[in-house]
């Protein structure tokens, strides 16, 4: 699998607030694409931050994300429409 930054944490009129995403495709892209769309960076009292920093990633929390969204039902050899699995906040 194959994957790449989408698009850096944002505020938008339509969206409100929304977190860094990243696609993950099966390297032949003829799949169905996952979208894993991470929180908002918020500050110790979860209120969004105004300029925020894009968040460290390792692969192993990726990786592991990707799992999550395997057990949520996105099947990475299925072909259809994009699967947008967002991660939980972590509580403070």
């Amino acid at each position: 699998m194959c994957w790449r930054l989408l698009s850096e944490p944002q505020w938008s009129a339509e969206h409100k607030y929304k977190g860094m995403c990243i696609t993950v495709q099966v390297e032949d892209e003829s799949h169905r694409e996952l979208i894993l769309e991470y929180p908002y960076p918020t500050n110790k009292h979860g209120s969004p931050l105004p300029l925020p920093q894009r968040p460290n990633l390792s692969v192993k929390t990726v990786e592991a994300d990707v799992r999550k969204a395997i057990a949520s039902g996105w099947n990475p050899i299925s072909r259809g429409k994009t699967f947008v699995y967002h991660i939980p906040a972590i509580s403070n």
